[in-house]
This record gives C-alpha cells, sequence and structure tokens, in this order.
C-alpha cells in the first residue's frame, strides 16, 4: 500500500484550519481502514508567513496528532511557493501527494475518488469544478474568458482546475525539475505529459475567514502565468510592429501621391493622433518586454524560492499508531 501525504498550504488560516485538518484526518482514516492507503499517510501544512496563530494551530495540532507535521516560512512567499516547499518536503517519503487549500472550499471527500484513480493507473488526477455558481458573474466571466484567451496562446491548461490535485512520486519528482522561480504551477503539471485522470466536484463557499486571492492578487496571477508559460505578447509586439510599418508604408504613399496631385489638406490633427497611437503602442510594448526582462534578471540571480524558519514533525520516523489515530480523529 501506498503512503498519502496530503500537502496543505496556509495564510492566516487560523479561524478554519484546526477543524480542516481534522475533517482531512477522518478521510485519510476513512482510506486507511480500506487498506487503499498506507498507515502512516500523513498531513503537511505550510505556514506561507502568517500573521495570526496559524502557526500555534499547527503546534497544536501536531500534538494531538502525530501523524500532523508542519513547516513555517520566515516571511510571505505566496502559495506557489508554499505549494512547492510542501512537495519538496513530502516527496521524501510519500508515494503519492494531494494538494488542497486550508479553507477545504475544493472537496475533500474527493480524495477518495482521486486515490482510485490513481490506483487505475493515473499519476496526475485533477480536480475540477463542474460548475461556478458560488463564483460573482464578474469573476465567473473573468475566469471563462481568462482560459480560452490562454487556449488561443497555445498554453494547455485544464479549464476550471486550480491547484486541488494528486501527484505520484515521480510526477512530484519530474516537477521538481522546473527551477524557475516565475511559477505557475496549474500550467507546468500538464506539461510533465503522465497519464491523468480528472475528479469532478462543486466548489463551496469559507467556513470562515475571507480570501486570500483579493482582485489585485487574482490579476497579477493571471499575468504570472500568462508571461511564465508563453511568449506570445511579445510575438504580439512583432506582429503590431510589422503592421505599423506596413501601414506607414501605405500612408507615406498615398501622402506623395497627394503631395502631386496638389490636394494636401494643411493639419494637425491626424497627425497628433497618430503620434499618440504610436507612442502608447510603443510605451505598452516596452512595458511587455521588460516585464520578461525583469523575470529573467531574477531567474538568473538564483534566489532561494523560499526560507523554512521551522518545522514540526520528523518525515524520517513516520511510525504511527493506527488505533491511535483513530480515535484522535474520530
Amino acid at each position: 500500500m501506498e503512503k498519502l501525504t496530503i500537502v496543505v498550504p496556509a495564510f492566516n488560516e487560523e479561524e478554519v484550519l484546526t477543524s480542516s485538518i481534522e475533517r482531512l484526518l477522518a478521510i485519510e482514516n476513512r482510506v486507511i481502514a480500506k487498506h487503499v492507503l498506507n498507515q502512516t499517510s500523513d498531513i503537511l501544512i505550510v505556514d506561507d508567513g502568517s500573521k495570526d496563530k496559524t502557526w500555534a494551530e499547527i503546534e497544536q495540532l501536531h500534538q494531538k496528532h502525530d501523524r500532523v507535521r508542519g513547516l513555517k516560512f520566515s516571511r510571505n512567499f505566496g502559495h506557489q511557493n508554499a505549494l512547492i516547499a510542501g512537495l519538496t518536503e513530502a516527496v521524501h517519503t510519500a508515494d503519492i501527494m494531494i494538494t488542497i487549500d486550508a479553507d477545504l472550499q475544493d472537496d475533500p471527500d474527493k480524495i477518495e475518488d482521486m486515490v482510485a484513480k490513481h490506483l487505475a493507473g493515473a499519476d496526475i488526477v485533477y480536480g475540477v469544478r463542474n460548475n461556478r455558481d458560488t463564483d460573482t458573474w464578474f469573476k465567473r466571466t473573468t475566469a471563462q474568458g481568462y482560459y480560452k484567451f490562454l487556449g488561443m496562446l497555445g498554453v494547455n491548461l485544464i479549464p476550471n482546475h486550480a491547484d486541488f490535485r494528486l501527484m505520484s512520486k515521480r510526477a512530484v519528482n519530474t516537477f521538481l525539475e522546473y527551477k524557475e522561480r516565475n511559477v505557475f504551477i496549474r500550467g507546468l503539471v500538464p506539461k510533465l505529459g503522465y497519464p491523468s485522470a480528472e475528479v469532478d466536484y462543486k466548489r463551496t463557499p469559507r467556513m470562515a475567514g475571507e480570501s486570500k486571492y483579493p482582485l489585485k492578487k487574482m490579476l497579477a496571477f493571471a499575468w504570472d502565468g500568462i508571461t511564465s508559460l508563453t511568449i506570445a505578447p511579445v510575438r504580439l509586439i512583432l506582429i503590431l510592429g510589422a503592421l505599423s510599418m506596413v501601414l506607414a508604408t501605405g500612408m507615406s504613399i498615398y501622402t506623395v501621391a497627394v503631395h502631386l496631385l496638389g490636394l494636401t489638406v494643411r493639419g494637425w490633427s491626424s497627425l497628433m493622433i497618430s503620434l499618440w497611437f504610436m507612442g502608447g503602442l510603443q510605451m505598452v510594448s516596452l512595458g511587455v518586454i521588460g516585464e520578461y526582462i525583469g523575470k529573467m534578471t531574477n531567474e538568473v540571480k538564483h534566489r532561494p524560492r523560499y526560507t523554512v524558519q521551522s518545522r514540526i514533525g520528523d518525515r524520517a520516523s513516520n511510525t504511527y499508531s493506527f488505533s491511535n489515530k483513530m480515535d484522535q480523529a474520530s
């Protein structure tokens, strides 16, 4: 039987963390009782530099359940880096890893279905939302438009999939070979090419607290997804530049023809409009190119993705009493 580690990134989640982990433990125990998972299956929580009592909650959970482990970042390094840290830690001992956010808006009861699909041969199992009824009209419309836009750019994404997924040990090891700092995990995982499957679920509202992804962060995350997976924006600039040259050539011929025919009309409106349009286009183009250059600068510096300040639980000594942990999680 294979060992499962559930990786849970957490940022200021003191209001929901304890209840969420208790629920995940109960689900793990249910699957273990069916002799599907190894009895040493555990949960790894990554505290992404929380400012509240999240780490204190993790310490209490570890004291109550020795199957709960924790990593604490020295500061906030971001959700994607928290996932990478959890997978990097878990892959040493786990055979399969599932990532899920601490608020459990993604349906944890689907974990058993994910494990079943893995045992049937899938190295990667994506949790895919079967509807977006809980989203606002704006979020639902922009999300669907974003998936379509990335598809037009040639990016292979799983629509309506976030970061609720199962990955086998070999899939995680291959994923961790991608060393870039500008990470968009949900776009990188499909590139691995391993056999995959999907599990549908309905996303539920948060039990407590507030979303850690306001509009500003969502827009930044979406832009990172575009710039980390494709150079299409730079190619678009090249196309626009070529079209501008063609247009300029046509206008030059037209101007000469009008001058020779003596039909020249004096004025500055058309000139100013052209200047402002071309000036704006150049500034946008420089901005897009600057984004790529900035990301390249960060890559070549080889700074660490994250810094672990504290650790709870020894990954090398995973010997648990199954009867005891069943009592604790019930």
